[in-house]
């Protein structure tokens, strides 16, 4: 009997834990005692009591003692192999520890629209870690001579009868393509102060017993170490219904007056594409204004309020919620604030609470507190778990798992958010803090899978929110009959930024089918499918009007002009790339299943296109990146140098009408040995994880989650690697997809933990969805 093969009945707390054995004599097991849900998973709530296994003891009696006896070893052997994931134990292994701060990537607390970074006090007391979230965007002054009906008149390029948004006239195309820019909303520090009151200059250095710790089952950082012979305590912890963090100092050097709280506020600018690991200008202080107001009328429990004002754009900090303090302004050039407690208490606690407008009320520490704690228990033990470490015997596990747990918590923290997460998240800023609608998939995917419907549910909405400018860009701008085109590079507005590969990119386009499909398949519901319709029919309008009919072959093309996924073609040469292909089946089946589930007719140019797209390029028996690329690109560092993107054609991709199952595979393999792997980054290594999984190269799946160029930091931050600032979170959203599918499988996978190899791996899961 092979106990990898026994299944799980994962019931509720109060109930019990059963195994159920599988042998030549295995019997039916009742419909009533297992049920899968909507959502699928390989775990299943026991309805009734398990008949067959405690009807069945008595055949024991019949067997000899030592056959017996194998029987019941057997039987407990594969209970505690399969027994339900104490997710709470298999979570704590992790909380990050640090004696020291890093100079690369903060600690963070925060709620998907907001995050904290810290340094080793637990606040930004010796780096300037950022303060961001998802709202707090500013727009810069206009370029001198310019006005906003320049801004508003600006085109670009026409190409074959299509207006592009690239090529205009600058400076406009720059101040576009930089605006609206991400803004950091300020800095907290703690602050050290001489005996006669002034402050200390203290370094890091200086402190002594650092020790940090991040619990990642409450959200709370804890912060201890010495200065001037006393112990400091320092907690932290992210409000989940706003933008605010608490902050409890408890010493004795508190009751002598030699502790506060310092906040600052940076100059914010759209001058730099990539502001990391510190994002903001300290000393630009002239370029900006912050203004304090105190005592009532500034909300309920607010002290103290600072208004913080860029161009035309003002921010709000308040403080209070605690106890008691005075607070003051450096000097008037400065934008420096310090609070001091003025109870001579051994603890001083207080909540500083980030705004775009002012009356907010702030919640007590210990509100915030009990909130965070409870937000955090709910991501853990409700949702989708995976546990490859307690079972396994393969070495790896502990590092896998320590990713995937890391990975949880920080994509809860940056990238749980009311739009798209930008690639570094809410730790420093790329891209001028924009989000790229086609790295959407490889962000917030995997919420799906892992069932954390309430965290994709704020995003994935944006496809409902952007549609009217995908509508106005494919149609007025672009010329298209039909359809709704979706951006690249963009912001809350939803436009398009300039840029000859943001407009020209594609395989963002059937993304929206992809969160769609996975929708339903939770809700199983109407409403899931007229939520979606206008998405969907929009979104499949474009794809087929898209596609030109090529006169000589019959087939409908793609491109030119187009960019493939990695971006390193020349797009006016670049016609039917495989990939691209691949996803364009996908998305027009999704789409006219969506219809027939709605009872509505498909559209006949969706059919039309979709039985009639050009077939893959071939070149020598495997997939090509597109039609007409020089036949020994393989060789050619041009070509393969970047996101090898044919591995994809299965394994992110399930089995499409239009491509051949063994030729992916035969592709994929020809990827591993011939591809510039050192140049991969990111998302690129789970996607040739989840290639090898489909393939049933399962041992070399896991390699590549594990490979030594796809690296994560202590705190779990994804490294960016050769070509992109660290965090790189795209990686971090395509480890925990692939995880997802190798552990609870995808559509026709068999077997349990089939992407995982079956010696040294015990993979359990519990609430969890396949993929597709």
């Amino acid at each position: 009997m092979n106990i990898r093969n026994s299944r799980t009945v994962v019931v509720s707390p109060a109930m019990t834990t059963y195994t159920i054995l599988h042998s030549k004599e295995d019997r039916p097991v009742d419909d009533r005692m297992l049920s899968s849900g909507d959502r699928g998973g390989s775990t299943h709530k026991a309805t009734d009591e398990p008949h067959w296994l405690l009807s069945s003891l008595p055949f024991i009696s019949k067997l000899t003692m030592l056959a017996a006896a194998r029987y019941v070893l057997i039987l407990a052997l594969s209970s505690a192999a399969h027994a339900k994931i104490d997710r709470h134990a298999l979570v704590s292994r992790f909380n990050p520890v640090r004696t020291a701060s890093s100079a690369s990537t903060p600690m963070q607390v925060g709620n998907g629209h907001f995050a904290f970074g810290a340094d080793v006090t637990g606040l930004q007391t010796f780096l300037p870690w950022a303060t961001m979230s998802d709202w707090g965007w500013k727009n810069d002054s206009l370029p001198p001579g310019t006005t906003a009906a320049d801004i508003a008149a600006y085109r670009g390029v026409v190409w074959d009868g299509v207006q592009y948004e690239f090529g205009g006239p600058e400076p406009m195309q720059q101040w576009l393509i930089s605006n609206p820019n991400r803004v950091n909303l300020g800095r907290v520090g703690l602050l050290f102060l001489e005996e006669n009151g002034k402050a200390a200059n203290v370094t890091e250095e200086e402190l002594d017993g650092k020790r940090q710790v991040l619990d990642l089952w409450t959200g709370t950082m804890t912060s201890t170490f010495q200065w001037a012979g006393e112990d400091i305590t320092v907690q932290t912890v992210a409000a989940q219904e706003s933008s605010a963090i608490a902050v409890t100092v408890t010493s004795a050097l508190l009751q002598h007056k030699r502790l506060g709280i310092f906040l600052d506020f940076p100059w914010n600018d759209g001058s730099e594409k990539f502001e990391a690991p510190f994002v903001g200008v300290w000393n630009a202080t002239s370029n900006h204004t912050t203004s304090l107001k105190t005592g009532g009328g500034l909300g309920q429990n607010v002290r103290a309020q600072i208004s913080h004002t860029l161009v035309a754009n003002t921010f709000f900090t308040s403080v209070g919620g605690g106890d008691d303090f005075k607070i003051s302004r450096d000097s008037p050039e400065a934008h420096r604030y310090n609070v001091i407690p003025r109870n001579s208490r051994k603890t001083f606690a207080v909540t500083i609470q980030y705004a775009p407008q002012q009356g907010a009320a702030l919640s007590t520490a210990a509100d915030i507190g009990t909130e965070s704690k409870q937000a955090w228990e709910d991501l853990w033990l409700n949702h989708g778990s995976v546990d490859v470490l307690s079972g396994s015997s393969d070495a790896r596990a502990e590092e896998l798992q320590r990713r995937i747990v890391l990975s949880q918590y920080l994509l809860r923290v940056n990238e749980a958010g009311d739009y798209p997460p930008q690639e570094s998240g809410l730790v420093d800023n790329g891209w001028y803090g924009k989000f790229h609608m086609e790295m959407f998939f490889w962000h917030s995917a995997h919420w799906a899978l892992w069932n954390n419907w309430d965290l994709l549910d704020r995003a994935s909405s944006v496809y409902a929110r952007f549609l009217p400018t995908a509508i106005e860009r494919a149609q007025v701008q672009q010329g298209y009959p039909m359809g709704a085109r979706w951006s690249k590079m963009t912001d809350p507005t939803g436009r398009s930024a300039p840029g000859e590969i943001n407009e020209l990119l594609i395989w963002e386009q059937p993304h929206p089918l992809v969160f769609a499909e996975y929708e339903y398949r939770a809700t199983r519901s109407r409403a899931t499918l007229e939520k979606w319709r206008d998405v969907v029919r929009a979104t499949a309008d474009w794809m087929a009007v898209y596609a030109k009919r090529n006169a000589s072959t019959g087939f409908f093309d793609l491109g030119p002009p187009m960019y493939v996924v990695s971006e390193d073609t020349s797009p006016n040469a670049t016609r039917n790339p495989a990939f691209e292909l691949a996803y364009w089946r996908f998305g027009l089946d999704r789409a006219s299943t969506w219809m027939d589930r709605l009872g509505e007719d498909v559209p006949e140019l969706w059919t039309e296109v979709k039985d009639n797209l050009t077939p893959l390029p071939i070149e020598d028996g495997l997939y090509a990146v597109y039609e007409g690329i020089p036949s020994d690109f393989w060789d050619t560092p041009t070509f393969t140098n970047d996101h090898p993107a044919l591995v994809g054609l299965y394994g992110w991709l399930p089995k499409t009408a239009n491509v051949s199952v063994d030729m992916a595979k035969a592709t994929a393999e020809k990827v591993w040995t011939s591809w510039n792997i050192s140049n991969c980054w990111g998302w690129d290594f789970p996607m040739l994880a989840m290639s090898a999984a489909r393939n049933g190269e399962t041992e070399k799946a896991i390699e590549w989650l594990l490979h030594p160029l796809f690296e994560f930091d202590d705190v779990g931050m994804p490294v960016g690697g050769v070509r992109v600032p660290t965090p790189y979170f795209p990686g971090s959203g395509a480890l925990l997809y692939a995880v997802a599918m190798m552990a609870e499988g995808w559509d026709g996978s068999a077997g349990d933990a089939p992407g995982f190899p079956r010696q040294g791996w015990e993979v359990r899961t519990e609430g969890m969805s396949k993929a597709m």
